[in-house]
């Protein structure tokens, strides 16, 4: 086992819980498009599996789930230690050669890695209020793999979206804000990879801020606008989509839906008070 042991307008959701909103728009998401051929080898026999439990124990310690819905992150309350700690599992997912990985293995690194980084940049700047008043945080330098110093935006968008082709992906990569499909409660693991995915879609497209039915209006969040060439050709696909992971009632309130009438996101902090 390969031990990583250290460890666009938007329309924003109005719940009391929630933090005051912020009204900015993100340009338009990057193209997916391969950064280096490098981070497309795999191999489908490998039975070679990343252990992400240090993560797992960060997120069991810092991560909320609310009544509304929503997961936070305890940011104010992670300690010097469990810093150390974050800090070790991101350099020990950096020494593993992730090419030597089937691809459930390999997509559940990426995931991990994203995810944790994210979090890193934001213990790094303690009291914003959004990611987006930090510098230029996804083409900030955030890990180091194969040699190749890489961001948030070649984590996503020049190596997970090009090499695995899934629109799940964007329900597990958390961007640290409220909008965001939650932070998992435990790392993605190559094991239980499908389940994890399909359960994190299920989630979101069951919650209010990724999908709303409001009489004859569909208002999703602006994640299935920004990366609609992921999720489908047009509005029906996009609909469609979404179909495959609701649940009766949802499909149901669907069913007669053609086009989406609005979009709506909320870049506030995902912070746990």
């Amino acid at each position: 086992m390969i031990r990583a042991a250290l460890f666009a307008a938007l329309f924003v959701l109005a719940t009391p819980a929630m933090a005051a909103p912020m009204w900015i728009e993100r340009q338009a998401a990057p193209k997916s498009e391969l950064i280096d051929p490098v981070f497309a080898m795999r191999d489908e026999a490998s039975a070679a599996a990343v252990d992400h439990a240090a993560w797992t124990a960060f997120l069991g310690r810092y991560v909320v789930a609310g009544d509304d819905g929503i997961n936070r992150v305890r940011y104010g309350a992670v300690n010097a230690e469990d810093r150390v700690a974050l800090d070790g599992y991101i350099s020990a997912l950096e020494a593993i050669d992730v090419g030597v990985l089937r691809p459930s293995e390999q997509l559940a690194y990426w995931i991990n890695l994203y995810n944790a980084a994210t979090v890193r940049l934001i213990l790094a700047r303690p009291g914003v209020a959004s990611i987006r008043d930090l510098e230029k945080p996804w083409d900030t330098p955030v890990a180091t793999v194969k040699a190749r110093a890489l961001t948030l935006n070649d984590i996503e968008h020049g190596i997970i979206r090009p090499v695995f082709d899934d629109a799940r992906i964007h329900y597990a990569v958390n961007c640290a804000s409220i909008g965001c499909p939650n932070l998992a409660t435990e790392a993605f693991v190559g094991a239980r990879l499908d389940v994890q995915l399909n359960a994190a879609a299920w989630d979101f497209v069951h919650h209010p801020r990724g999908v709303s039915i409001d009489g004859d209006r569909v208002i999703l969040s602006k994640i299935f606008g920004w990366y609609q060439q992921d999720f489908g050709a047009d509005d029906a696909a996009v609909l469609e989509h979404i179909r495959r992971f609701a649940d009766p009632g949802l499909a149901a309130a669907l069913s007669g839906a053609a086009r989406i009438r609005s979009y709506r996101y909320d870049w506030s902090l995902n912070d746990a008070p």
